[in-house]
């Protein structure tokens, strides 16, 4: 029994040790640095108690981005997890070479943020606004990642097209665990499409569109590689009277602090950034596993 429990003990504690290193040391060093004035480069630091919170929320960048972030979020949510449940059921209707079709739609998913934001800048910079001039059409002449109006949504649907692959496997995982009688049944009984899919695919799937919304939730509010090369959080806009980034999320507000050699300003953005995703996350969690209850 005792060299079990020793067995068990060493198989686990490289991994709680690896734990505690990268993860909770780093964010206990990361809590206190917020209520300090560190800005990454003297050793001398002094402690500000709760200074730094209350002063992000006069910032209007900070603010900003926070807002837009949430904007952001809101519209990748309901554009990836439509787009993703709509080609699940694209690839689960028998449809000829439906696992040609699979990979396609995955294979987005796999490039890199950082190289899918160059691709999609050089799509919508170039590309587009050339066709819009030689064709006179009057909407693409001027790029979409340059309007403040239009930005957020351009990201949101390039956000889309590389995840909605992934997402689409959740779904199609789901589908295919419910019982092709059960369909077979309600089609007999008179049951049409869309009868099928909202009175009984929906409800039987409950638990994918928990995980997916968690998902695409953390993924959206996380976002920073492809805004860095996508938009690099440009145009430029206003906001109480004050220039601000028009895409700029509060994850590259984050960066952008931090590179300004404003360390503890940037770490106090961040203990606020992981305890809204936090609280959300658990809402939306709890939230959703209630609506399966209901289901």
């Amino acid at each position: 029994m005792k060299h079990s429990r020793m067995v068990n003990i060493l198989f686990v504690a490289p991994c709680v040790f690896a734990f505690l290193m990268i993860i909770i040391i780093p964010f206990l060093f990361g809590l206190y640095y917020s209520m300090t004035d560190w800005n990454g480069v003297n050793n001398a630091v002094k402690f500000v108690g709760l200074k730094n919170f209350k002063d992000l929320f006069s910032k209007p960048d900070f603010l900003y981005s926070f807002l837009i972030t949430i904007e952001y979020t809101v519209i990748n949510i309901a554009l990836v997890n439509i787009v993703s449940f709509s080609l699940s059921l694209i690839v689960t209707s028998g449809l000829r070479r439906r696992n040609f079709y699979r990979a396609g739609f995955f294979v987005p998913y796999l490039i890199g943020g950082i190289v899918l934001g160059y691709i999609w800048q050089f799509i919508l910079n170039n590309i587009l606004v050339d066709i819009g001039k030689t064709l006179s059409i009057e909407a693409l002449r001027v790029s979409f990642l340059s309007l403040p109006n239009t930005v957020i949504w351009t990201m949101s649907v390039v956000n889309t097209w590389q995840y909605a692959g992934y997402i689409m496997l959740i779904y199609v995982a789901a589908i295919q665990s419910i019982p092709a009688s059960l369909m077979e049944a309600a089609s007999v009984d008179g049951a049409n499409f869309f009868t099928r899919i909202f009175r009984i695919l929906i409800p039987m799937m409950a638990n994918a569109f928990t995980i997916s919304l968690f998902l695409t939730l953390t993924t959206s509010f996380k976002q920073f590689d492809m805004n860095l090369t996508l938009t690099n959080g440009g145009p430029a806009t206003r906001f109480l009277d004050t220039p601000v980034k028009a895409s700029q999320l509060l994850a590259m507000n984050i960066f952008n602090t931090a590179t300004a050699n404003q360390m503890a300003e940037a770490q106090a953005k961040a203990v606020v950034l992981f305890v809204v995703l936090l609280v959300v996350s658990l809402l939306q969690v709890s939230a959703s596993k209630k609506k399966e209850v209901e289901m």
